[in-house]
């Protein structure tokens, strides 16, 4: 058996992408590329007698945060030593940091033995786009100095991350709206494409009210689409605004750090970016 794990090449993202899709996790089309200028470093695949079987991703945000991702080993191999050398190389690359991962539910357990400690669940829902009227407060994110919009995302993500939302709100075909009001941002969220539907993450906003506002504005790209939105199982506001367009619950993860669980305000949390990528 010739089994190589190596960094993961820009154009073979597509493959990390299908694979997950396969797995029913349904990233955004363009997700990884947007990740992969965080962290280029940071996305490996397994080739087993030059086969790709496998992948992972652990995206480096800082010395001291990091995530692991887009652990997938193909059906054949999961009993091999493919994921385990997989999950040695992300560790390896994220080794200074805490990292976070969004594990599957019947794993946890395993993830706690790697030291892993549960924080909270996050959860998928399904609903359908509509046009919905909303706030004149919306505004296209390229009206509103990028400065402001990278002060406002660390407000409730564990370090800055320039250079992911420098690539973030360039994604073709995704629409990233604020809610601006006296010079300052309450909320903002991006909706991007999938195999299946659209997605909306990341969703912050000070208050169910804007974030209503801010999914208004969203789901009108999405119009009789299937339309996805990952929220944290803690914050009641967000299931009560899933409720609010009849979205169903389709899938869950636990949310798991490998050191501290870092002290963010979930409450006005009311989309993840990504199970995938943090």
């Amino acid at each position: 058996m010739s089994l190589i794990i190596r960094k993961m090449e820009l154009a073979e993202l597509e493959i990390a992408t299908y694979l997950a899709y396969k797995e029913g996790w349904n990233p955004g089309l363009a997700d990884g590329w947007a990740f992969y200028h965080q962290d280029p470093n940071g996305f490996f695949i397994a080739e087993l007698n030059s086969e790709i079987v496998g992948c992972i991703s652990a995206v480096k945000y800082s010395n001291n945060y990091g995530f692991i991702g887009f652990y997938i080993v193909t059906e054949e191999h999961r009993n091999d030593i493919i994921g385990t050398r997989l999950g040695l190389r992300a560790l390896n690359h994220l080794k200074s940091c805490n990292i976070g991962i969004d594990g599957v539910i019947n794993r946890v357990e395993n993830y706690k033995r790697l030291g892993f400690n549960f924080a909270y669940k996050n959860a998928r829902f399904e609903g359908v786009g509509s046009d919905y009227s909303h706030s004149d407060k919306i505004v296209r994110a390229d009206t509103i100095n990028k400065n402001s919009i990278y002060e406002y995302d660390f407000k409730y993500f564990q370090e800055p991350r320039k250079e992911f939302l420098d690539a973030w709100l360039k994604m073709p075909n995704a629409y990233t709206n604020i809610y601006f009001e006296n010079n300052e941002i309450l909320g903002y969220g991006t909706i991007r494409p999938c195999r299946i539907g659209f997605k909306i993450g990341p969703l912050f906003a000070e208050n169910y009210e804007i974030a209503n506002e801010l999914y208004k504005s969203l789901a009108h790209y999405a119009i009789d689409e299937l339309l996805y939105l990952d929220i944290p199982s803690i914050n009641e506001d967000a299931k009560r605004l899933a409720k609010n367009y009849d979205m169903k619950m389709v899938f869950e993860t636990a949310r798991m750090y490998s050191k501290v669980i870092p002290d963010i305000d979930t409450d006005k949390i009311f989309g993840i970016t990504t199970f995938e990528l943090g």
